[in-house]
């Protein structure tokens, strides 16, 4: 009998199967790494309709949080600033700039200006601002040092494996009382918040429907 195939094509089929292994192995890997929220969020700064530097207004100008994202404590959401905030001051501050005549322009118009968002949650997510403002979490936990950005960018991946991290051990990021959420500059000693937890009687969810509702 003539012999088609030489003998170590027998070894073609395993061959074959180990490879297909090991690539789906490497793209599993891949998109596991380069396609997770650290490496496609994190750094997401849009641009905005107008310049607003967080540098200067939070941090030289030390406004807190509040003034501008004024629901923050009462609501779900924090909400951006409308322009009758912005024009409190810029009716008569820098009036002759560019970016303050285009905010004029939508106040006078009662329309608000289109600003881009930049920390964005998928719409099967829940998140309410005030239980965590409430519970004593910094807003520096979750959106990074704003008051040291000129454009704000997305600083945490907010995944839900990240999100749960924080919900099963939530102490290192709960802040004393007297010690405003919105200090971006507060740092905390080595015992601060250990007891908080149980003295508040926090219970973060870990079960799905605490965040997919």
């Amino acid at each position: 009998m003539t012999v088609i195939f030489p003998k170590w094509t027998n070894l073609l089929p395993t061959l074959l199967g180990i490879t297909a292994a090991c690539a789906g192995t490497l793209a599993t890997g891949v998109v596991w790494i380069y396609f997770s929220p650290k490496n496609t969020d994190v750094g997401y700064s849009p641009d905005q309709p107008v310049f607003y530097s967080h540098k200067l207004h939070a941090g030289l100008m030390g406004m807190d949080c509040r003034y501008c994202h004024q629901n923050v404590e009462l609501g779900p959401n924090a909400t951006v600033p409308t322009t009758e905030t912005c024009m409190n001051c810029h009716a008569t501050v820098l009036t002759d700039r560019a970016a303050i005549q285009d905010i004029k322009a939508a106040h006078d118009a009662g329309q608000p200006m289109p600003w881009v968002k930049v920390h964005l949650l998928p719409d099967y997510a829940y998140f309410n601002h005030s239980a965590h403002i409430g519970a004593g979490v910094g807003c520096v936990t979750c959106h990074g040092r704003v008051d040291e950005m000129e454009i704000v960018r997305q600083e945490q991946p907010l995944s839900m494996s990240w999100c749960l991290d924080c919900h099963r051990n939530p102490e290192p990021f709960l802040r004393p009382d007297g010690i405003e959420v919105t200090d971006m500059a507060y740092v905390r000693d080595a015992d601060d918040g250990l007891d908080l937890k149980d003295a508040r009687n926090l219970q973060p969810p870990v079960y799905c429907s605490g965040c997919h509702r």
